[in-house]
């Protein structure tokens, strides 16, 4: 199928140090994840001429740091949620506004969310002119009855969600538990991973209680670090030293129905981004050998197990139940880095950079036991979301 998209390459990635209140400055670790991309797409700063976030450092300070003069900016909330400004660039270089776009994302666990400042987007280079305050707005509407009822974290619109899906199909917290478990055996397997420990289901169901019906280790991990991709027009690719990762398809949801005024609650926009990108190729969720999904608490990775076809409605706590099926070497290996749980929070650009890392083969100890060729990434949750389909 010819999509846009398709035009697209990830040529380079990169990755900054990563812990719990480094007190790294932003912009520091955003270098640090930058160069190392930069140089991974066999490229110099002189070759940039895009540039993208969804993070603490500005696009103004990222470029002038990096010695870029970019002719394409994007960034805010689109469609595709947390990865549109990576989905955003696959589209800048295939409509040939730009021939190297770097994207990153930073993170830090004590600096807040994202805050557009002046200079972090030209309005006619992204679709929301507001620089992503209105889009996210939008997407997050319906937050008035959820506050008004003092649900004031995602943990408690997310566990409604979860109760819910435990009532209709019997979802247990054993099974979330082994969801945990996996994540944190893989984390053991990754040096930057900031919680390496093993835990076991008996860990995890003696955690605190959070918001009924998630614990503590239902919950994603604060961390400082930044992530970059450098995204590339496919003719890039014979020149790239590293092995480029191309682009099958994308897709992405507007955020209709809220986080709770959706007719097929506890459904969420999952389901819409996850049609949209099956609606832009001939693959199917049989042709998947990894998944990287978002976890910001466990059960979005369930919801998007089940929105993206890999099982079915209320299958997906039978689906990771022992974990052995969603193991390294089981039929389709999830999160491979430890995911948000136990690696650390980066919004859904750790799930991409490991998708990238597992189709090169350069996982090391945590490489999967056969090769990928097809990799699912997303990312988001409630009203948020956005995946894609990379392959090698």
């Amino acid at each position: 199928m010819d999509v846009p998209e398709k035009q697209a390459i990830i040529s380079g990635i990169g990755i900054s140090r990563i812990g719990r209140r480094t007190g790294i400055p932003a912009i520091d670790l955003t270098m640090e994840s930058s160069r190392a991309a930069i140089a991974d797409a066999g490229l110099t700063a002189a070759d940039i001429d895009g540039i993208a976030t969804l993070g603490d450092t500005p696009l103004r300070e990222a470029a002038t740091a990096l010695g870029i003069t970019p002719t394409y900016r994007g960034g805010g909330f689109d469609t595709g949620g947390l990865l549109s400004p990576v989905m955003s660039a696959f589209l800048a270089v295939a409509q040939g506004r730009a021939r190297h776009v770097l994207v990153y994302r930073t993170i830090q666990m004590m600096g807040g969310e994202y805050v557009p400042r002046e200079g972090d987007a030209a309005p006619a280079e992204v679709a929301d002119p507001d620089g992503g305050q209105a889009g996210l707005a939008r997407s997050l509407g319906d937050m008035g009855p959820l506050l008004a009822a003092d649900a004031f974290s995602a943990v408690n619109w997310l566990g409604m969600h979860c109760q819910r899906h435990m009532h209709l199909y019997g979802t247990t917290r054993e099974q979330l538990g082994a969801l945990a478990v996996n994540s944190r055996r893989n984390a053991g397997l990754n040096p930057s991973a900031v919680y390496r420990q093993p835990i076991t289901l008996d860990d995890y169901l003696a955690a605190r209680v959070i918001s009924t019906p998630f614990g503590l280790l239902d919950c994603d991990v604060p961390i400082d670090g930044s992530i970059a991709v450098v995204v590339s027009g496919a003719a890039h690719a014979a020149d790239c030293p590293s092995r480029p990762i191309r682009v099958e398809a994308i897709g992405g949801s507007a955020g209709t129905g809220g986080w709770v005024d959706r007719p097929d609650y506890p459904k969420m926009a999952s389901v819409d981004a996850a049609a949209e990108m099956w609606s832009r190729t001939d693959l199917t969720p049989r042709d998947l050998d990894i998944a990287e999904l978002y976890d910001g608490f466990t059960f979005l990775t369930f919801a998007w197990l089940e929105a993206l076809g890999i099982c079915g409605d209320g299958e997906s706590g039978p689906f990771v139940e022992g974990g052995a099926r969603i193991a390294l070497d089981g039929q389709l290996p999830l999160n491979t880095y430890g995911g948000q749980l136990s690696a650390g929070r980066m919004h859904g650009y750790w799930v991409l950079h490991e998708a990238c890392v597992q189709l090169r083969g350069d996982g090391g100890a945590r490489q999967v036991a056969r090769q990928p060729e097809v990799a699912i990434v997303s990312v988001g949750g409630g009203p948020i979301a956005g995946c894609m389909l990379l392959t090698r």
